[in-house]
């Protein structure tokens, strides 16, 4: 009995091309678990599309990744003098992010980060005067750019990436490729219009694996079914049921990521809304799980377990049989599945 992850292959597969055929160039990202599928199953689906590519998250990736992914690999966290060595073949390609990283780096393969509007890490403009002589003792890849998700402001991120290209270009530094994160397709292409002599080449993990929800479910398989009436205590803490219906232990638990949740940007007042009614039925133990059985989302009956979650389904919801599965609506960049199933 297990939490598994099922894929609709064919499905998932015709959404990678679609992506593909909309971003000429594309550089797929698998970095973190690998988007829920892990970085195996990732480097052999950069593989079929035919990748020269594949961006991962840090060294440590890469280490594991090499031998699954025979092109190039580029390391997307900037290198730091004194990080720890990590021992990579050749046809790995470090992110740089400041001048001491690009003169640390001698004879190494890098792409040049520029500070975006995101403000996390990038050379800045003052300091493109000093990128003539780093550059000499390294192979330059080619410039990135890591723009935000969203733009408050309504600025424009071709804009914003214009305005790095004539920067870079009235320092005369070479502009044959851009590396960039989180533009639409039509931006690219507007892109690629305007500085025809450089290629641009997209960074996309989250819209190429995660793009199209219908392929991938999370089902989680019933172990065990309790009948309990009010007041009966059960769990770990000896909590009364609040009414008549059944204990549904289920597959998929803290080791899984299992009732966690990365922090959310609320916009607008009813998602606050939300937010705050949530947090204050959190208060009195009521939190809701992400397993759903008879087309609703079930409670936790208590905080879920290592391996496992107690759902309470109410007597006037069908009842669960061991082996049934409940869907599970789960983030994949935080759950870690038993099994992979293609169908």
């Amino acid at each position: 009995m297990a939490l598994t992850l099922y894929v609709d292959t064919a499905r998932w597969r015709a959404h990678h091309k679609h992506v593909q055929e909309q971003f000429p160039g594309l550089v797929p990202v698998c970095k973190g678990n690998g988007y829920g599928f892990g970085h195996e199953r990732l480097a052999e689906e950069a593989t079929r599309l035919g990748s020269d590519v594949l961006a991962v998250g840090t060294t440590y990736e890469a280490a594991r990744i090499k031998d699954w992914f025979g092109g190039d690999l580029l390391v997307l966290t900037p290198y730091r003098r004194g990080e720890e060595p990590v021992p990579l073949p050749d046809r790995v390609i470090r992110s740089v992010s400041s001048i001491d990283g690009v003169y640390g780096l001698v004879g190494a393969r890098v792409v040049i980060e520029v500070m975006s509007s995101m403000k996390r890490h990038g050379i800045s403009e003052q300091d493109l005067a000093q990128l003539h002589a780093a550059i000499e003792n390294v192979r330059l890849e080619g410039f990135a750019i890591h723009l935000p998700l969203d733009r408050t402001d309504g600025s424009d991120a071709v804009e914003e990436v214009i305005g790095w290209m004539d920067r870079l270009r009235a320092a005369r530094l070479p502009l044959h490729t851009m590396f960039v994160s989180h533009l639409k397709a039509e931006e690219l292409a507007r892109l690629q219009q305007q500085f025809p002599q450089t290629r641009f080449r997209a960074r996309i993990g989250t819209r190429l694996w995660l793009g199209d929800h219908d392929a991938t479910e999370y089902r989680g398989a019933v172990l065990d079914v309790t009948r309990v009436a009010k007041g009966d205590r059960f769990g770990y803490r000896q909590q009364k049921a609040a009414s008549d219906g059944f204990l549904v232990v289920v597959a998929g638990g803290t080791s899984h990521g299992v009732g966690l949740e990365a922090p959310k940007a609320l916009h607008g007042v009813m998602p606050r809304a939300k937010g705050v009614a949530r947090a204050g039925l959190a208060t009195v133990n009521r939190n809701l799980s992400p397993f759903v059985w008879g087309g609703k989302q079930r409670w936790f009956a208590e905080p879920p377990h290592m391996q496992v979650s107690i759902l309470f389904v109410p007597a006037d919801a069908p009842e669960p049989k061991v082996g049934d599965e409940l869907v599970a609506h789960l983030r994949h960049t935080t759950t870690q599945f038993d099994r992979l199933m293609d169908r």
